[in-house]
């Protein structure tokens, strides 16, 4: 190959290198229409002597973090704090309304009682319920005409009703009205039981049948019941009674406290000859209640266990606490002869009878204040004795003039 073609193969070549490296630089270089080159500061020269600065780099901010962290705590602990709050205010909202619709059933339902017990003729009873009505609702509709209604109707002087006898129950227990007229008029005969047995019957056919009238003369005529059981001595049944009547109503004052006696009554009955002591001092609290079990009044009871106890007392010698326990007895009823004589006994023994004793007078010596005086001392000298007579002393004969 010749030497020039050689040469111009070669320039040929070199271009298209300078020509591809050109591009490249291009390529890689920022578009100075849109990136416009910042000057760059001169680096300083360092001298021989000088140190570079090296900066640290920066520390997280840990407080921050923490604070963030204790903020989200009391965000969440508020909001918790708020549901809680919201869900009390609720359920005190909820049982407020509970309570507030029980309340209103309730005085609905003594509000009824009370319209049956003006239908008999109970004013007192109806008196009862109403003024209960008053105190928890005074606005309640009717409940102050009808106090003013029954507090006049008790006043009125009223004409003894004549009393049919006792009708015959109904066969037919199809007919419910008329069950319902029958145990009317056997409550208005005051035939409790017998009313008890018509109304059980309609109960146990419709329960649904005049529910309100039907449990406002099984009230009546259970606590009636009751009551005259319990005068009557039965106690136990008179107290099932009108435990029965308290499901349909509250007791009056007047069947509470016999009750509440005739409970007493038995308890105190349980100590009878096992703890004479107990059972006088259980039967002095019903001492003049008049409750009675059939055989003796809680009087008597109180005079009798007195009595006993008074007997034990002066066995174990005790005269003074026997004694009072037979004046006890004998305050309630007189003493029969024995406890009569057990009563002198006791009261022997607590007041002994002591002997009387001889007046003796008393003499109180006198001394003579003589004898207390110094007795001059006697000498020893002793006179010399005279030969000589004494003399004659010559007397004047008296004379007669």
């Amino acid at each position: 190959m010749p030497v020039r073609s050689r040469k111009k193969a070669q320039f040929v070549a070199v271009k298209g290198i300078i020509c591809s490296m050109s591009e490249t630089v291009d390529n890689t270089q920022p578009n100075k229409a849109t990136q416009p080159v910042k000057a760059q500061k001169p680096e300083p020269v360092q001298g021989p002597e000088t140190t570079q600065e090296v900066k640290a780099p920066p520390k997280k901010k840990l407080g921050g973090r923490i604070g963030r962290f204790f903020l989200n705590i009391l965000i969440f602990l508020v909001i918790i704090g708020l549901g809680i709050f919201g869900g009390y205010q609720s359920g005190i909202g909820i049982r407020q309304q509970a309570q507030r619709d029980l309340t209103s059933q309730q005085l609905n339902d003594q509000f009824s009682r009370a319209l049956v017990d003006i239908q008999f003729g109970n004013y007192n009873a109806a008196q009862t319920r109403l003024e209960y009505i008053l105190e928890i609702n005074p606005s309640y509709p009717g409940a102050l005409e009808k106090l003013t209604e029954v507090m006049v109707m008790s006043n009125m002087p009223t004409a003894t009703p004549v009393i049919s006898p006792t009708p015959e129950l109904i066969v037919d227990d199809s007919n419910y009205e008329a069950l319902l007229a029958q145990a009317k008029q056997l409550v208005a005969a005051g035939q409790w039981q017998n009313a008890l047995i018509v109304l059980d019957t309609l109960r146990a056919k419709d329960s649904s049948f005049h529910t309100v009238e039907v449990d406002g003369m099984y009230y009546f005529s259970l606590r009636n019941m009751g009551v005259d059981l319990i005068k009557a001595g039965n106690l136990e049944g008179g107290i099932y009674a009108l435990s029965l009547a308290e499901r349909f109503g509250p007791m009056d004052n007047l069947a509470h406290y016999l009750r509440e006696n005739a409970r007493f009554y038995i308890i105190a009955a349980s100590f009878w000859e096992l703890d004479w002591k107990l059972a006088s001092e259980y039967f002095y609290q019903l001492s003049g209640s008049g409750i009675w079990d059939g055989t003796m009044t809680a009087n008597e009871r109180y005079r009798i266990a007195s009595i006993r106890y008074a007997d034990q007392l002066l066995t174990e010698e005790n005269f003074c606490g026997a004694y009072e326990q037979y004046l006890v007895a004998q305050t309630i009823g007189q003493l029969d002869a024995e406890a009569a004589g057990r009563s002198n006994e006791a009261y022997l023994g607590c007041y002994p009878p002591t002997g009387t004793a001889e007046p003796t007078l008393a003499i109180t010596p006198t001394i003579d204040p003589a004898l207390t005086a110094e007795t001059p001392v006697a000498t020893t000298e002793v006179p010399a004795a005279t030969t000589e007579p004494p003399a004659a002393t010559p007397t004047e004969t008296p004379t007669s003039e």
